[in-house]
């Protein structure tokens, strides 16, 4: 257990910050270190999380990211990290095929994780990391930004209003071209667009459909020289008769939008990924009215806030992003693959 877990009292009376630390020194970790270094430097996140520690399987390059960014410690090895009883919250910032395994060894080492998307390659690999949180008493949390960003309180405020109606249908796409990135196309490190991209569209839809019963799913992907997916669309058939469409790319950059479609109207949201902005349109095709998106820091502060405020308060998960919620994405992730005929080289050795 970590110095912090469930001492929000303590914290607060004697001035004690979440010391975050970040597993990896790749593209990702640095958006995640500049994020932590300017809240520590921001009045409204100042007194929760300080950034303390990297850790890189190459020394000389986790003392460069570290001075970089002012981080206090680093290390050239994960397990100086683990060993460092003053750290509180590990992001793992590594290629998918890794995420279970480090958040694994991060809890059973008494450090909070929060782990970036996707959560694991794979839904058993999750259940396992969510039972170690569970037996732990430690956060495990899922890294997906706009889960935790308030562009999603905002439309879920607009479809309880009733201003669309009832919701029938989410189409939501995403697409950049990452073709030149080693972790997106190679099968060993569990690449393609689904686990990387696709996520994004996956969690848009869901975040508006939540765990209504699924009757049926169509899904296709293109099949990438490497043989991962390229591209993939999916239709996902509720029981209810609502519908969401899902489509990721890594071959081709797409116009990002998600649009939720009521019986009374309809929102469009540009950059499914960071959303930019809101319109409500009624039947008639009319703007009613368009929604501002709050001004951010860097977008990854809500997340991090919101596994720090839970590490105080001792929970083992996000409100934002609760374990089952990971969970169904996980799964109907996997679902996707094996209609696909798509296995990664370790999961052929080991039973899914």
């Amino acid at each position: 257990m970590s110095r912090l877990n469930g001492k929000r009292q303590e914290a607060e009376q004697k001035g004690m910050r979440v010391n975050f630390a970040i597993l990896g020194a790749g593209r990702i970790a640095n958006a995640l270190a500049k994020t932590v270094v300017m809240m520590a430097q921001d009045p409204q996140y100042s007194h929760l999380v300080a950034p303390y520690a990297v850790a890189a399987r190459d020394g000389e390059r986790a003392a460069a990211f570290a001075e970089k960014y002012g981080f206090a410690h680093s290390y050239g090895s994960y397990q100086e990290l683990l060993d460092d009883p003053q750290v509180d919250l590990v992001y793992i910032a590594t290629p998918h095929s890794l995420h279970a395994e480090q958040a694994i060894a991060c809890m059973k080492a008494g450090k909070n994780v929060l782990v970036e998307k996707s959560f694991a390659a794979n839904a058993d690999q999750a259940r396992q990391v969510m039972e170690t949180s569970e037996n732990t008493g430690l956060l495990c949390t899922e890294a997906i930004w706009t889960r935790y960003m308030p562009s999603r309180s905002i439309i879920d405020d607009i479809i309880s209003s009733g201003a669309i109606g009832t919701v029938r249908t989410v189409t939501a796409n995403l697409g950049y071209v990452t073709v030149g990135k080693a972790r997106m196309t190679d099968p060993a490190l569990a690449g393609g667009a689904l686990l990387d991209v696709g996520v994004y569209p996956l969690n848009f839809i869901d975040m508006v459909m939540g765990p209504k019963p699924i009757e049926r799913v169509y899904t296709d992907w293109v099949r990438s020289p490497e043989g991962v997916d390229s591209q993939n669309s999916t239709a996902i058939f509720y029981k209810d008769g609502s519908v969401g469409e899902a489509t990721s790319s890594m071959v081709s950059d797409s116009d990002r939008t998600g649009s939720i479609w009521g019986d009374q109207g309809y929102l469009q949201c540009i950059n499914i990924n960071n959303v930019e902005s809101i319109d409500l349109y009624d039947g008639d095709h009319k703007l009613r009215k368009s929604y501002p998106i709050p001004d951010q820091l860097t977008g990854y502060e809500y997340e991090v806030a919101s596994a720090a405020q839970a590490i105080l308060d001792g929970k083992t998960e996000c409100a934002q992003m609760p374990h089952k919620d990971t969970m169904r994405i996980m799964e109907l992730m996997d679902s996707l693959r094996r209609q696909w005929g798509l296995v990664f080289p370790f999961e052929s050795r080991t039973s899914r």
